[in-house]
């Protein structure tokens, strides 16, 4: 089972991806901001920085995620994207209520996205060295 953990985790961090562009989609009709404009009500511009910040973390982290796992750590890399998406939850939903209580969910998601990059590094560096 641990090894089908990362597969999960893309899956979530897809969804993940997708509620916070309904999100900004929501905000942008219940706030009367007309694309292409990305400022006017404060509920909008958080929502639309959480949809923008999810992106560049999830670009990040995908790739960093299977790089571990091909290099031999799916199971701990699974888990570490656990907390992963967990941190980048409790971000988006503390982001949306009140920008300055996304500290929390941020540090979860770099420690988690921290842990799989060392992965990936070891993965990597060790297949470089016997390779």
């Amino acid at each position: 089972m641990l090894q089908q953990l990362p597969a999960l985790v893309v899956l979530l961090a897809v969804l993940l991806q997708f509620g916070t562009m309904f999100a900004v989609g929501h905000a942008r009709g219940k706030y009367g901001i007309k694309a292409p404009a990305t400022t006017g009500h404060p509920a909008f511009e958080r929502a639309y920085r959480v949809q923008a910040n999810t992106l560049e973390a999830v670009l990040m982290f995908l790739p960093t995620l299977w790089l571990a796992v091909h290099y031999g750590f799916a199971g701990w890399a699974g888990i570490a994207g656990l907390l992963w998406i967990a941190g980048r939850v409790w971000y988006a939903l503390a982001y949306l209520g009140d920008a300055s209580r996304r500290g929390g969910g941020y540090m979860v998601g770099m420690l988690a996205w921290a842990a799989v990059l060392v992965m990936a590094a070891i993965g990597v560096g060790r297949a470089l060295l016997t390779g």
